[in-house]
């Protein structure tokens, strides 16, 4: 287990009270919500399903349930952390679904990205856990939320992150508190709360679950390898930034939800310009879209937002949409005869109607047809 928190005790004693306080200020959940603790056993998720269970005792949140996804890429290890995991589910009497999923072996198969693939398993198993939670404890699916264990330090870490590789608009918020995915609500209550006083509020709570070794949660090996991007910004970056300022964690959490507050705003702004300019050109968004040449007089911070949601509605809502692929749509907006191809193989191209951005087979069907 990680060293004991150098936290002072009472440091734990408000993080219910905070993370109660973040979720009603960015309306999450209340009693009127089933929430499915997305639970690995390190100590974030942990101290999550403890905040959880409080939570319900309280009659602040309807109900809860426990998913643990077993990638089985740490052999031993990622079997024990299951074991532990359920351990902890039956110590709260808290409803656990555990999904085991090869992960290296698709990554075999697939040539993929395998924090990629890792990660739309993780939220392919749990829309189908909320959606059994749901049914069984009474509730409607609107009413189901996803928790998920993100704290105060990873969104620090995005936040280096990006600052070393670069990011687009709003990149700097780092996390959002909600996200639809998979078509589930998905909260992150602790996105204001540091590890340190997470681990400081498990340490102090009374009968917790221990692994066979004694340990208050699972440590992953994986995570002090400084040769992974997240763990030499985690290790390396902000231990760095903390001897400038101690209070990093506030301090940036501060700052991101300021640029937050804005890039709501922005969002909101250029969701208005797609209405205005931007029509299907099918029954599904696959088919693609006609943006008005008119986009082109906004400002361009809001273009290049507006661009980016219409390439978000035609590759899909997890595509990372490349920087290359918005700045081609605005080349091309109001460039009579242009014609590129983009991520995705859709064809962007403009005339009289205004730009087109299709699938590249449907671009030259209608050529041929022309």
């Amino acid at each position: 287990m990680a060293k004991k928190s150098e936290m002072p005790a009472c440091a734990s004693c408000d993080v219910l009270e905070r993370v109660g306080a973040t979720m009603a200020a960015r309306s999450m959940a209340s009693r009127e919500n089933v929430a499915l603790l997305m639970v690995s056993g390190g100590s974030d998720s942990v101290a999550l399903s403890y905040l959880a269970a409080d939570m319900v005792a309280a009659g602040d949140l309807g109900a809860v349930a426990m998913l643990h996804v077993n990638h089985k890429l740490r052999g031993a290890a990622s079997d024990a952390d299951a074991v532990f995991v359920g351990e902890l589910a039956q110590r709260l009497g808290i409803p656990l679904f555990v999904c085991e999923v090869d992960i290296a072996s698709m990554v075999r198969s697939s040539g993929g990205n395998m924090e990629a693939i890792a990660r739309a398993e993780r939220y392919r198993a749990a829309r189908e856990a909320l959606e059994s939670t749901c049914f069984h404890m009474g509730f409607s699916l609107e009413a189901g939320r996803i928790f998920t264990a993100h704290t105060a330090d990873d969104r620090v870490e995005n936040f280096y992150m990006r600052s070393i590789v670069g990011t687009g608009p709003g990149g700097f918020r780092s996390m959002e508190h909600s996200a639809m995915i998979e078509g589930c609500r998905v909260c992150r209550p602790l996105l204001e709360v540091g590890r340190d006083d997470l681990r400081a509020f498990i340490e102090a709570r009374d009968g917790a679950a221990r692994d066979e070794a004694g340990a208050l949660w699972r440590e992953d090996a994986t995570n002090a390898d400084t040769d992974r991007f997240r763990a030499f910004v985690r290790h390396e970056i902000v231990p760095l930034a903390k001897q400038r300022n101690p209070r990093l964690l506030e301090t940036l959490t501060r700052t991101m939800n300021l640029i937050a507050d804005e890039d709501d705003m922005l969002n909101a702004q250029a969701r208005d310009l797609v209405v205005e300019h931007v029509c299907p050109l099918g029954a599904s968004p696959v088919e693609g879209f006609l943006v008005a040449g008119a986009l082109a007089e906004a400002p361009a911070p809001l273009v290049r937002r507006a661009i980016g949601r219409v390439l978000s509605l035609a590759l899909g809502r997890d595509a990372r949409i490349e920087r290359a692929s918005i700045e081609a749509c605005l080349e091309g907006l109001g460039c009579s005869g242009y014609v590129a191809n983009i991520q995705g193989d859709l064809a962007v191209s403009y005339n009289k109607q205004g730009l087109r951005i299709e699938p590249m087979h449907a671009f030259r069907a209608r050529r041929k047809k022309a």
